[in-house]
């Protein structure tokens, strides 16, 4: 899916009502965002744009209320951590920008997983799946493993467990299975276990999560690594300048401060570059 942003897809709606600007000359949010484009610039993968990530930042912003109570330096540390490791957030998954408490956290998601695996080089495939109590699902270890699912097409039942497959250009392949319970295990010692995308969308936090079991048998990219490892992470060391901001919200709107008016932000996270497909042992 192609999704490009110009600047004709922002609409400016009158604001009368509500200042664009902070008084006492305090920078809001959205300013020190659009301040912070060079270092997104030297942070991101060279086929990312800054200015994009920061239409997406604002973005994320408005459709995550919990945000407006955190820290803003924990925003925009979550921010460029996610530059830095090349995943966009937003609603498609790549990764999420997660208020808890006052502080934002970095959480890469599956789809965000996939692309950066598919860095390696080194794969013909990967994917990760949810299967249903009425699915046909078999697995056997030993020295000739194999794994066959088959997804029920009605009435699928209820969860029962995730599993994660690679196969690899030299040849071969990898699998990892975990059950239900061992996925709550997980979610249950997250942060973000009530809240966040283990809320809204479990069924890619567990895909996530057996794929992250799956990667000690990869070949990682850096850049997957350094998601593993900064997964739930907060930073706060952007820039001393931060202990000035102050989040700018105009019911449930943000604000342009270049041009002092409420936009209305149209972002769309894209596609990872090359498509998760079907694989695995059979």
């Amino acid at each position: 899916m192609r999704n490009t942003m110009t600047d004709k897809q922002y609409r400016p709606v009158a604001t009368r009502r509500t200042p664009a600007k902070q008084e006492g000359g305090q920078q809001t949010l959205a300013q020190l965002i659009n301040a912070m484009k060079p270092e997104l610039q030297r942070a991101l993968p060279k086929h990312m744009d800054p200015d994009r990530m920061a239409r997406i930042a604002l973005t994320v912003l408005r459709q995550t209320p919990g945000l407006k109570n955190c820290d803003p330096q924990s925003f925009l540390g979550a921010l460029m951590t996610a530059a830095q490791v090349g995943l966009e957030p937003g609603p498609l998954g790549e990764a999420y920008l997660v208020p808890f408490g006052n502080t934002v956290t970095f959480v890469p998601g599956y789809r965000g997983l996939v692309k950066l695996a598919w860095q390696s080089g080194q794969l013909d495939s990967i994917a990760a799946h949810v299967v249903y109590e009425n699915d046909e699902f078999d697995f056997a270890y030993g020295l000739a493993p194999s794994l066959t699912h088959k997804p029920a097409l009605a009435d699928r039942g209820r969860v029962v467990a995730a599993y994660a497959v690679a196969t690899f250009k030299h040849g071969g392949n990898a699998f990892e299975i975990m059950s239900v319970d061992d996925i709550e295990a997980i979610r249950k010692r997250s942060k973000s276990a009530n809240s966040g995308p283990w809320k809204s969308d479990w069924e890619q936090m567990a895909r996530k999560t057996v794929l992250k079991r799956l990667s000690k048998w990869l070949p990682l990219s850096p850049e997957f690594a350094s998601a593993i490892q900064l997964d739930g992470s907060a930073r706060t060391d952007v820039g001393s300048q931060l202990d000035q901001v102050e989040p700018e919200w105009i019911d449930g709107e943000t604000v342009d401060d270049t041009t002092g008016v409420t936009v209305e932000e149209i972002a769309e996270a894209t596609e990872p570059a090359q498509p998760a497909t079907e694989g695995g042992a059979k």
